[in-house]
């Protein structure tokens, strides 16, 4: 029966497999590219000249440092993305509990369904990995980071971390999104599925609260530390703060709705109904926050860091280095911006047949694509808040004990072009979706959902 209950969900629900399988592909990929960069720029078999220029840039703890980072965010990404899977398929799943299957063949199915997803993308992602690897490599030989005598080749160790990072994590994803849902009476699992689960458990709440009280401790902390010990310490401030709006984040949906609909009033309709939906749906709108909130933090942080430098010094420092670290920041928030816009596809694909509900009752397609931009900004714009903070509080006793003042120097220009760029992804990855079921005639979408 497993097996039946997870094809069949899995045909009912293809963008949201869609989407988990693409965040597993990027996740596997930046792994392998991390991997493969540690394993080509270590320093076995080398010259002594050779190690210490590898030595002298730091390559091998910059390296290990992007290996650590790109498996934090991939387990973070993945596994958000397979929860939002699995909730988005609680209607039938909760038909199954009711016509008699149990609380472990819901857990099994959505466990198959995992591996059917995960293992193909992160086979897949690991050898893309090695491809956008060997590109790096090349880079960081022409900035003069790596010897010429370092020869690169594609490390095989990469598949087991891939495999590990992206297959693992979607299936402990999968059966903890499962497991509350499918112990839940028939009944009410029907009911929970039809109106959504607005609550944040207990459990939940207690462990953001204590990743974001981490976070501020270990910021204080660093405050009194040499700036070298600071910076290294920096990385860490940020994950814990990212773990903590992860999961908080359907508490900062609600509030941001809140206030944004204290001002859209004059806007119309659309405006107060896409409100409405973030605010009787925060975990599914949350869900496409934290990857945007990882995009906004890491760059604005590792951006700030070097543009202050240069404010007060003249220089941001070394160019090659300069140059990796800016690379390393691109490819995180690379990855985190295709999760963002991967997560809003998935959940603008879902409610196809909510949009078309709206065209069967009247609404004008220019209300509709009216009511996906006003979502769209309040996700950005949360996004932007939250990141932003984090950011600034990451960076404050960094700067604070480097340079006697904890307020970054960030070319206004650059503040843009970071907004301009969430508004414009969160638009486009809410907007096209849209678009798709609007061109279509509502009654046959509403049919066939």
């Amino acid at each position: 029966m497993t097996s039946k209950l997870a094809r069949a969900t899995f045909r009912a629900h293809r963008p949201a497999f869609a989407g988990t399988a693409v965040a597993a592909f990027f996740a596997a990929t930046v792994v392998s590219t991390a991997t493969t960069l540690l394993v080509a720029t270590s320093a076995d078999g080398l010259s002594a000249t050779a190690r210490r220029t590898l030595a002298e840039h730091g390559v091998g703890s910059t390296a290990a440092v992007l290996l650590i980072g790109s498996v934090y965010m991939s387990i973070f990404v993945v596994a958000s993305t397979m929860s939002t899977a699995v909730a988005q398929q609680q209607r039938e799943l909760a038909l199954a509990r009711a016509v008699g299957a149990r609380a472990g063949q819901i857990r099994r199915t959505v466990t198959r369904q995992a591996v059917g997803t995960a293992v193909p993308a992160a086979l897949a992602g690991c050898a893309s990995g090695g491809v956008v690897g060997r590109w790096w490599f090349d880079a960081m030989v022409a900035h003069g980071l790596v010897p010429q005598e370092v020869r690169f080749s594609f490390s095989w160790s990469a598949l087991p971390v891939c495999l590990a990072v992206a297959v693992v994590t979607s299936c402990l994803a999968a059966f903890v999104a499962s497991l509350r849902f499918s112990l839940l009476r028939p009944a009410r699992a029907l009911d929970e599925a039809a109106s959504g689960r607005r609550g944040l458990g207990w459990t939940r709440t207690v462990l953001g609260l204590i990743a974001t009280a981490g976070a501020v401790l270990l910021a204080l902390l660093l405050s009194r530390q040499p700036a070298d010990e600071a910076g290294e310490g920096a990385f860490l401030v940020l994950i814990l703060f990212c773990v903590g709006a992860g999961l908080l984040g359907p508490r900062l949906m609600g509030p941001a709705a809140w206030v944004v609909s204290a001002f859209v009033g004059r806007f119309g309709g659309s405006a107060r109904l896409a409100m409405l939906n973030i605010r009787s749906q925060p975990r599914r709108f949350s869900a496409a926050v934290v990857p945007l909130v990882l995009v906004v933090g890491f760059g604005l942080t590792k951006i700030g860091m070097h543009t202050t430098a240069q404010h007060w010094t003249g220089s941001a420092g070394s160019r090659g280095e300069v140059w990796m670290d800016y690379a390393g920041t691109s490819l995180y928030a690379g990855f985190a911006a295709i999760a963002a816009a991967n997560t809003l596809a998935m959940i603008s694909f879902e409610r196809r047949r909510d949009v078309a509900l709206l065209r069967v009752v009247g609404t004008l397609r220019g209300q509709v694509r009216a009511m996906a931009v006003w979502e769209a900004v309040v996700v950005a714009g949360t996004a932007l808040l939250v990141g932003g903070a984090i950011s600034l509080v990451t960076m404050a006793p960094i700067l604070d004990t480097a340079f006697g003042s904890p307020v970054p120097h960030i070319p206004w220009q650059v503040v843009a072009a970071v907004c301009a760029g969430t508004l414009l992804l969160a638009g486009l990855a809410t907007g096209l979706p849209v678009h798709s079921v609007l061109r279509r005639r509502a009654i046959q979408v509403v049919q066939a959902a």
